[in-house]
């Protein structure tokens, strides 16, 4: 295995946690759809450089599914929902963006700490990555929990997912093809099914904030 392949693999792992912070802070919704879909492209770059480097023919397959469907298909119909709902700012975030970048600088620290003694047992070409796998899941976890609107915690579940698939590329060198095939199907069904969803709230109350279904449960 090339050292120089292992540390691109390295490299690109950084890369994504750093769209992942970068998503954690922002608060214009288009914004976050372009940050998700370069979260995408690099996981594509990833799989693929993986599959080159272990000579796994399935991750490649991988990568053109990932490609397809969280570069291209996913992004044009958040884009398409968005422009639909007319919504371009996530302005009611529940917790400050300075305490919620402490907050992931903590989950960072959490998830190197708890992919360490696992990491020191694998024998992948980037067992190192495993901690930033970690890490992206529970910052795309936070930004779920941190978010009011419905659009930023659909993007935060696909980022979270972005991290697992990550995960499993980098570590055991990718699921089998039928299980990878049944997970992106699942991922496109939820889509759509959030994407119905954010149009009954917003038909309903006339807003995308989740907190207004409580008025459903008290009715």
């Amino acid at each position: 295995m090339s050292p120089l392949l292992s540390q691109g693999i390295n490299l690109l792992g950084a890369v994504l946690l750093m769209l992942a912070f970068a998503m954690l802070s922002q608060r214009r919704v288009l914004s976050l759809v372009h940050l998700f879909t370069m979260q995408g492209a690099i996981l594509v770059v990833a799989t693929a450089v993986v599959g080159y480097a272990t000579g796994q023919p399935h991750l490649f397959v991988s990568a053109a599914l990932t490609l397809v469907l969280k570069v291209v298909l996913i992004p044009i119909m958040l884009h398409r929902v968005i422009q639909r709902l007319e919504v371009r700012w996530d302005t009611e975030p529940l917790i400050n963006i300075p305490t919620t970048m402490l907050i992931g600088i903590l989950l960072v620290i959490f998830a190197f700490n708890l992919g360490l003694p696992i990491a020191r047992f694998s024998s992948t070409v980037a067992r190192g990555t495993l901690g930033i796998a970690l890490a992206c899941v529970l910052l795309s976890f936070m930004m779920m929990i941190t978010r009011a609107k419905a659009i930023p915690q659909v993007v935060g579940f696909l980022s979270m997912e972005n991290g697992l698939f990550f995960a499993a590329t980098s570590a055991t060198y990718g699921m089998p093809m039928v299980v990878e095939l049944g997970i992106a199907l699942d991922v496109l069904i939820g889509v759509l099914i959030l994407g119905v969803f954010m149009f009954q709230i917003r038909e309903q109350f006339d807003s995308l904030d989740i907190r207004h279904l409580e008025r459903l449960k008290e009715d």
